[in-house]
């Protein structure tokens, strides 16, 4: 998704740091990794997924690449340690592609789309952590409502909470059914045929149990950190839970500085700003970010809220700061 974009964004940087190391941390099935392979060599790449599936997938299509490939059964969150563990120092580019993939998407034991009858479960690692079902099996109703508001933006929460807790879903198809029986028929109406009344509890859901936004804060504080001078950080978004921090990371590392109130000062005496917004393409289009265009999002549907954010590191000096 946003192949031609992520190449753009981050292949000048491979070729300016021609030491440093191509880390993808959400690598699914390769499709990005390999497309950037297809425009140039990095010294080394670092394939990083907690999705057991999705590390084979990507071990195939990238098998007979001609650089070091290291793959890392993670969480994206994790990548830092998994760098340390390889002993990799200098990173040149690192990309990710958050939320759920169109391989779990696709395959209905998973349990994440309501287009298919299968077991409650929603984990993006299928070999640790609490299936949804087991999730909601521990929650209240006051629970549920604040996740289903703050993970899935469900205006209709109240009523779809206590609904969902009294039927104690085991299935995809069982909850989707509720919750398109809990809603007001005035809300249905609202979405339409376009989208389907659970999809914003699927997606609070999944959020929950996967615990991505609170992965995603600690990419936003890791990775700037780790890019060499010249290195830049892509981060594909699809939703404004996700879109929203990376948009305010990444200005805020982008921010000039402050002048202090002691001018004039020299050049040398101005603290540098360590980081600018990269996408090779006008400025305006950088500042809101790339989205697919329109032949992509005939190709694939699911590239239509695909938003890609990119950074390029500036000053060797640059320590982080929270992103509070």
């Amino acid at each position: 998704m946003l192949a031609e974009a992520v190449v753009t964004a981050l292949v000048p940087a491979i070729d300016s740091v021609p030491e440093g190391a191509l880390v993808d941390v959400t690598c699914g099935a390769g499709g990005h990794t390999a497309a950037l392979l297809a425009r140039c060599t990095p010294n080394r790449v670092v394939l990083v997924d907690r999705d057991p599936a999705a590390l084979e997938h990507a071990r195939r299509r990238l098998h007979g690449a001609a650089c070091t490939v290291d793959f890392c059964h993670a969480p994206f969150a994790d990548f830092a340690a998994e760098l340390d563990r390889l002993g990799v120092g200098t990173v040149s580019a690192l990309i990710a592609d958050l939320g759920v993939s169109s391989h779990q998407l696709d395959t209905a034991e998973r349990g994440f789309s309501f287009r298919a009858d299968a077991p409650l479960d929603m984990r993006m690692d299928p070999t640790r952590g609490e299936t949804a079902a087991a999730r909601l099996a521990a929650m209240t109703v006051d629970e549920l409502v604040r996740v289903l508001r703050r993970y899935g933006e469900e205006a209709e929460a109240a009523r779809i909470a206590p609904a969902i807790l009294a039927a104690r879903p085991q299935t995809t198809k069982v909850l989707a059914e509720v919750v398109e029986q809990a809603m007001s028929a005035r809300s249905r109406r609202a979405l339409g045929k376009r989208i389907h009344p659970a999809t914003r509890t699927f997606q609070a859901l999944r959020i929950l149990v996967n615990g991505e936004l609170d992965q995603l804060d600690r990419l936003l504080e890791d990775g700037p950190a780790r890019l060499a001078v010249g290195g830049r950080m892509g981060v594909i978004s699809f939703h404004s839970l996700e879109d929203r921090p990376v948009k305010q990371r990444f200005a805020k590392l982008c921010r000039a500085p402050k002048l202090p109130a002691s001018l004039p000062l020299t050049t040398a005496e101005l603290e540098a700003r360590g980081f600018r917004a990269h996408f090779g393409v006008p400025a305006e289009i950088s500042r809101k970010g790339v989205v697919a265009d329109e032949a992509e999002r005939e190709r694939n549907p699911r590239s239509r809220s695909a938003r890609l954010r990119a950074i390029e590191r500036l000053h060797p000096g640059w320590a982080p700061e929270p992103s509070a």
